[in-house]
């Protein structure tokens, strides 16, 4: 990825600006500024144990809080003492393949403080990079000959919490974060717990008061802070363990099948723990630190790299108006490839060739890039009699997918299909079948597809967050980048930023998705949560778009009812940007509501500049965007658990420019519940000096495309 700005180091001495040590018969400290002076990072070393805080301010928002691992054969975490401190500051410019922005900042002060532990001679680095916006630090271990080979037990890192904080939360859980958010206390979670875990499918849920990262936070005196992590590679992804008499969260790494964390050979390195920190929600949501703290693209060629809308056979699946399987015959569980025709077929299979076909001209129609097909290859059945470690091959359809046929009729059409790898949960078989599985996707014109990990990982004992299956998940993307296939993994570890090392990486699913709004529902406030949770590592594809909220009206046997305005559906494709961005719906669906359709059909989907309106977690978002290449601004507002009226100024438009704005929104008559698909469509003329005020329903929300005013346009009302 080419820099447009010459990066720039300044080393610095250690002086009272940047650290000094003191009276070292005491606590030694080590003090950072961010660039702008608000933020201070210290570092202590009390009795040989290291320790930090973080002030804002000179206002404490991270109280004395510990460093330290456990090794199976000993411990990093005492009897140290400070044998270095490095300081710089670096700061850059770089451009992201896609994004929210065409360029992004980089700019922090860095802090490296050796420590020698007395007892063993072995080093250990403590990195600090302070931003103006948050905090990331990370342990390094040198190659150094008294440590080479070793295994991490735990993890000792905490967060001290300055107050019973109002959080947005999911469960500790090593192979799901497919959860409603809560809202509550700190010291309420405890006792919230078993609800929160009560309509999911739970597997590995640690402890009474363990929570997942992105975890949001936001103090009694109006200071939002955000707990994640950056760069997850060859490591754990990280939870946290709240101590509820002391109000300190804990590093809790999901381990693997033997207990253990991490397998670590030096030099080598932990990823990024993060935090975001501002009075201002909406600094939560432009904060680029996720990003900066991965490495550079690693790609040389990104112009096959692109984004993607698109429709599929996939709704129809998850209200159960179709099946995945092509029969229902589990006699034959594992079916014969060389001799399909003994096999019955169940009448329901959604991914047929016809069927395909009516996706791809709706695709055509209406100008969306590709068309996604679930269910297309044998092996649903062994999959759901439970012979699941070999079931799929990734390259052998049912009988009633002309893989062909379906790739020349999509090519004379203009259309490209993306592919479905379901692993079962199986990554060893996967990984066995990659190679094959991609040459056969760049024979047949696919050059993207979304992979899926349901069920318990095979190997028994494995999990989705462990160092192994973390591994697992990169390698395929790295693969796949050989073969110049971009990636959409669902199910697996949650992003931490690395589609900037690897902007192949073009989504991840990772949370609760708009599946769950066809099978029991959703909380209403879920989409205006997941920008400060979920989205802060990378971008979802989260499938929007739905139209009918009844879902017995695409299934009579499924009376689940989506708990969202039309509306909202709307707003979503710019509050949660993606490069990919489906929609969802049935064809048939759509073709109900093509006026409001034309949002999704106009919509971008790669972005110059973005601006955070306004923004309050479980309550709204309101996101300004200006798409990149064509400079047109879209604006997307989705609200949560109760009515919203938003106002907003478009002083981001260009001043002394006319421009008309088509505002597709709830009405007074709008009820997610009983009356979710009234909405309104109007257009009004407007400047960068306007002002709207718009009223939004429960769940419900609104969206905006802009366009330059015409002749034509004089007798719309104008937008004072």
């Amino acid at each position: 990825m080419k820099r447009i700005l010459q990066i720039i180091f300044c080393i610095l001495s250690v002086s009272a600006a940047y650290g000094s040590i003191v009276n070292a018969a005491a606590a030694e400290t080590e003090s950072l500024k961010s660039p702008d002076g608000r933020l201070q990072a210290d570092f202590i070393l009390d009795d040989g144990v290291p320790y930090y805080t973080l002030t804002r301010d000179g206002s404490p928002v991270i109280g004395k809080s510990r460093f330290g691992m456990k090794l199976s054969d000993s411990g990093l975490y005492d009897w140290f003492e400070i044998f270095n401190v490095e300081t710089s500051c670096f700061d850059e410019t770089w451009k992201p393949v896609w994004g929210e922005e065409a360029e992004i900042r980089n700019h922090y002060n860095e802090m490296a403080i050796t420590l020698r532990q007395t007892s063993s001679d072995r080093r250990m680095v403590l990195r600090f990079r302070l931003f103006d916006d948050g905090l990331g630090f990370r342990y390094e271990f040198p190659d150094h000959g008294n440590l080479i080979y070793f295994v991490i037990t735990d993890e000792l890192t905490e967060f001290a919490m300055t107050g019973d904080h109002t959080a947005w939360w999911i469960p500790g859980d090593y192979d799901t974060q497919e959860y409603d958010y809560t809202e509550s206390r700190l010291s309420e979670i405890r006792g919230l717990l078993g609800g929160a875990i009560s309509d999911n499918l739970s597997q590995t849920i640690f402890s009474e008061t363990g929570v997942q990262t992105a975890l949001q936070l936001k103090t009694d005196d109006g200071l939002y802070i955000n707990l994640h992590e950056a760069a997850l590679v060859n490591y754990p992804a990280m939870h946290l363990e709240l101590d509820d008499s002391k109000m300190v969260f804990k590093a809790h790494l999901t381990p693997d099948p033997n207990g253990d964390l991490a397998y670590m050979q030096t030099p080598c390195v932990t990823p990024w723990r993060t935090i975001i920190v501002s009075d201002d929600a909406r600094d939560i949501l432009a904060s680029r630190i996720t990003l900066n703290l991965n490495e550079p693209c690693k790609i040389d060629d990104t112009s096959w790299i692109h984004p993607y809308k698109y429709v599929g056979v996939w709704w129809e699946m998850i209200t159960g108006k179709s099946s995945w399987s092509y029969t229902n015959d589990l006699r034959s569980v594992h079916i014969d490839t060389d001799d399909l025709s003994k096999v019955q077929p169940n009448g329901t299979h959604g991914a047929t060739t016809d069927n395909v076909k009516k996706y791809i001209d709706f695709a055509a129609e209406h100008g969306f890039d590709g068309v996604l097909v679930e269910g297309w290859n044998v092996g649903w059945e062994d999959w759901f009699g439970n012979m699941k470690e070999y079931v799929f091959d990734f390259v052998t359809p049912y009988p009633d997918f002309d893989v062909d046929g379906i790739q020349k009729y999509a090519a004379e059409k203009g259309v490209k299909m993306i592919m479905h790898h379901e692993t079962s949960g199986s990554p060893r078989n996967y990984e066995r079948h990659l190679d094959t599985a991609y040459t056969f996707m760049k024979e047949h014109g696919y050059d993207a597809v979304k992979s899926g990990y349901v069920g318990n990982i095979i190997p028994k004992g494995n999990n989705h967050y462990n160092q192994w299956m973390v591994n697992h998940y990169l390698y395929a993307v790295e693969k796949a980048a050989d073969y110049r296939i971009m990636v959409n993994a669902h199910e697996a570890v949650r992003p931490t930023g690395l589609c900037r090392t690897w902007p192949n990486l073009i989504s991840n699913e990772s949370a609760r998705g708009t599946e769950y709004q066809g099978t029991n529902g959703s909380k209403t406030f879920h989409v205006t949560v997941l920008p400060f949770t979920r989205l802060i590592g990378g971008p979802m594809d989260y499938t929007p778009g739905i139209f009918e909220m009844d879902i017995s009206k695409v299934n009579p046997n499924n009376h689940t009812h989506a708990n969202f305005t039309l509306a909202n559906q709307l707003g979503i494709y710019v509050v949660m940007s993606s490069p990919l961005q489906m929609a969802a719906d049935l064809p048939e669906n759509y073709e109900k509501f093509m006026d409001a359709f034309q949002f999704i059909k106009d919509v971008a989907l790669d972005w110059e500049k973005s601006i955070y309106l306004e923004a309050e977690p479980g309550e709204y978002v309101t996101v300004a965007r200006k798409a990149k290449g064509t400079g047109q601004w879209f604006v997307g507002n989705v609200t949560g658990k109760k009515p919203y009226t938003s106002r907003i100024r478009f002083d981001f438009l260009d001043p002394g420019k006319e421009y008309v704005a088509t505002i597709y929104s709830d009405t007074p008559q709008t009820d997610y519940r009983t009356n979710p698909q009234s909405y309104s469509i109007r257009q009004v003329r407007c400047t960068s000096e306007s002002t709207l005020i718009q009223d939004t329903a429960e769940a419900g929300g609104y969206a905006i495309s802009f366009r330059e005013a015409g002749p034509q346009d004089r007798k719309l009302k104008r937008l004072k």
